[in-house]
């Protein structure tokens, strides 16, 4: 197994002529640079390579950046057999460009339209699967339940009870919700989630696809509900980080942080336990509307233009199946794609797993699903609404502004 680490500049130059496959040999492109992906990659690799005695993986393993830089031009130049990526809107431009194959076969002949089905939409491109997810992390919110007994408050079933609770939370205090958008990302989580639930998760693609004016009724119906829970959030969340809000929760100054399941470690870094932390399904709004969860989904691909192809298909059915995905999202400490795998003992892996595996439908994150543009200005207007719902009005005007720009290229 060949790794080579940190592909940059003249080490781009040798992956791309490490590129070309020998007979039985497997070239596979990827950036699991940290250790735990690291780690993660290489069991899958030799798994892999034990069940298939005649393969030989050759694996480039590229830094984060390097990947993100070097992915198009190697697609195209001296493309790998198989190709790390991701679901949704970000695999669009390369499926549009030709570069990544249709894999419906692999999907129908390994049982996957039902193993992955949770996520078949997020890798659905005109009517055809274009990859195979193997891991994602839920979101939802995360509470604290301290603070909840303090402000003689239930863990709500419905948005109206959410929304109820946080007056009993202001009497004692506390902040209904927590959040840090210094980095503007957090506020996408609370977006895309009352969209999800405001309107549904086709609406919710269409919007982040340019499909539907931003001034539309549908998506002010969306503030309205925001600004329902406005006044009862963190109050200098812009000046934060998302960790300063993390500690707000832990410490029992907030109740509530819609969160990915990532920050679980910080929580128990500031010393809550399973007893004090506690995770919900964001609450229904718009009652009927199919329950969308986002879910961001790591992928792997066939160029096009791949030279081994028989076995990229063969690594692919590898890569999907319950068994591999059990045991390389153990290693990662995220969840499994593939719904007749197996999660250990967390009790927030397991009810994410549970609520994903069961969703009608992923949505990536604002910033995967939207174009970099039109996500960047729209987390700007997230925040900034946040601060001054008064200001609604020519936010929504901006980003439709934003919206025709992106859209019109």
């Amino acid at each position: 197994m060949n790794i080579l680490k940190g592909l940059t500049g003249l080490g781009f130059a040798m992956a791309l002529s490490a590129g070309t496959a020998l007979a039985g040999e497997l070239v596979i492109n990827s950036d699991q640079s940290d250790p735990a992906p690291k780690k993660a990659m290489e069991e899958l690799i030799a798994g892999f390579e034990a069940a298939n005695p005649g393969i030989k993986v050759k694996w480039n393993n590229f830094d984060h950046e390097g990947y993100k830089a070097a992915i198009r031009n190697f697609l195209t130049a001296d493309p790998p057999d198989v190709a790390a990526w991701y679901a949704g809107n970000r695999m669009a431009p390369f499926v549009k460009a030709g570069l990544f194959e249709p894999v419906d076969d692999v999907w129908a002949a390994n049982g996957f339209n039902d193993q992955l089905k949770s996520a078949a939409t997020s890798m659905t491109i005109d009517g055809k699967k274009w990859g195979v997810p193997y891991t994602y992390y839920q979101w939802g919110i995360y509470y604290n339940k301290e603070a909840y007994k303090k402000a003689g408050a239930e863990a709500p079933k419905t948005w109206a009870e959410f929304v109820s609770n946080c007056e009993k939370f202001k009497a004692a205090g506390i902040d209904c919700l927590t959040t840090g958008t210094k980095a503007l990302w957090p506020a996408a989580g609370i977006f895309d989630y009352l969209n999800l639930r405001v309107n549904g998760y086709d609406f919710h693609m269409d919007l982040a696809n340019g499909k539907i004016p931003w001034t539309d009724d549908r998506v002010r119906a969306v503030f309205a509900e925001w600004a329902k829970i406005q006044p009862y959030t963190t109050a200098n969340h812009a000046a934060i980080d998302w960790q300063d809000a993390a500690a707000l929760l832990s410490q029992g100054k907030a109740a509530n942080y819609v969160m990915g399941n990532f920050a679980v470690a910080t929580f128990r870094d500031g010393g809550m336990t399973n007893d004090t932390l506690g995770f919900m399904v964001f609450p229904e709004i718009t009652p009927g509307v199919p329950r969308a969860e986002d879910a961001p989904t790591d992928t792997f691909h066939i160029p096009s233009g791949a030279k081994n192809k028989e076995d990229a298909r063969k690594f692919l059915a590898y890569l999907g199946s319950p068994d591999a995905q059990t045991r390389m999202n153990a290693t990662l400490g995220q969840l499994p794609t593939n719904n007749t795998s197996s999660v250990g003992d967390d009790p927030f892996l397991r009810q994410g797993f549970e609520m994903l595996s069961t969703a009608y439908a992923l949505a990536q994150f604002f910033d995967r699903d939207a174009p970099a543009d039109m996500a960047k200005a729209g987390m700007e207007g997230f925040q900034e609404f946040m601060v001054k719902p008064e200001n609604l009005d020519k936010i929504l005007a901006r980003l439709e502004k934003t919206r025709q720009k992106v859209h019109a290229q």
